[in-house]
């Protein structure tokens, strides 16, 4: 047999025992979860964005005027959001259009949240949002207005996260 290749196996083997009895870096998920205090949100005012989880959508439709600012910067980036019309009176938005959004094409990047100028679109730190038929991914605008819950009984991961080579 070739030296080389001795050498290799034996080299692979030394590294895996070596960390056979280290702590582990990753999450169990589902048994542990993130708990994350606060999604992404934009302050127009001062022109910065507030440090936060980009995950899932609300929208506050007793805000939103249906200007598509937030279509409009989507528009070159993922194309996820669509503009469709909603039914009932809404005294801020006499065009009846919100926002619908394509979790299937959206990369979170928070352009729509930036793009905002009536405050009405945030983003949640909720995000798990897999489903098995990709049309439970589009999100229409009453479905964005409900706020995320915290899961029941989830054990969360300790305040030390992070990578640890003791």
């Amino acid at each position: 047999m070739n030296i080389k290749l001795i050498t290799g196996i034996l080299g692979a083997f030394a590294v895996g025992f070596r960390n056979v009895f280290k702590r582990r870096m990753t999450l169990r998920y589902p048994e542990q979860k993130l708990d994350i205090e606060s999604g992404y949100t934009f302050d127009a005012k001062s022109n910065t964005g507030s440090a936060g989880f980009k995950g899932r959508h609300i929208l506050y439709t007793d805000k939103c005027t249906g200007c598509s600012l937030c279509a409009i910067a989507c528009e070159n980036i993922a194309d996820c959001i669509d503009m469709v019309q909603v039914e009932g009176s809404w005294p801020t938005n006499p065009k009846n259009i919100m926002p619908q959004i394509d979790y299937g094409r959206c990369v979170f990047c928070g352009f729509c949240v930036d793009a905002c100028p009536f405050d009405c679109l945030f983003m949640t730190p909720e995000y798990e949002l897999s489903v098995t038929d990709k049309r439970k991914l589009v999100h229409t605008p009453f479905q964005l207005a409900v706020f995320p819950e915290k899961k029941g009984d989830v054990k969360l991961i300790p305040d030390d996260r992070g990578a640890h080579h003791d």
